[in-house]
């Protein structure tokens, strides 16, 4: 995959959620078609911390189960870094090998949004992302 298609009002609900809770990673899954995000299913980070996320066994499932149900799959995970760039972190990096869908990120000190899949060396490639309105 070489883009990924985000709604401009899903990016600045992205964007209003992650400056709303500036001490946490804030997560969500993003569920689509192919490549276009459709659907972001907010979840919540159980860690609540401002380095990490885990989003909950049970909001995984109901956010598969909500995929299903739209004909749709998850195509991505999207976080923030409150105080960081948006670049995977070592702990992102070991979790995109267990998830390896397009990751978002949202940086809290640059205010933008990059986009990351895994390479053929399982290393992260940044890919475009294209706003669509």
């Amino acid at each position: 995959m070489t883009k990924v298609i985000l709604r401009e009002q899903d990016q600045e609900l992205l964007e209003q959620d992650a400056k709303m809770h500036p001490h946490i990673e804030v997560c969500a899954m993003l569920i689509g078609k192919g490549n276009k995000v459709k659907y972001v299913f907010y979840t919540d980070n159980t860690d609540e911390s401002p380095v990490h996320f885990t989003i909950s066994n049970e909001q995984l499932i109901e956010g598969y189960k909500s995929a299903v149900n739209m004909d749709m799959d998850v195509i991505g995970i999207f976080h923030s870094h409150p105080n960081n760039k948006a670049w995977p972190s070592i702990t992102d990096e070991r979790f995109m090998k267990n998830n390896p869908l397009t990751w978002i990120i949202y940086s809290g000190i640059n205010k933008n949004f990059k986009a990351f899949v895994l390479d053929e060396k399982e290393q992260p490639k940044e890919i475009e992302i294209i706003i669509k309105t």
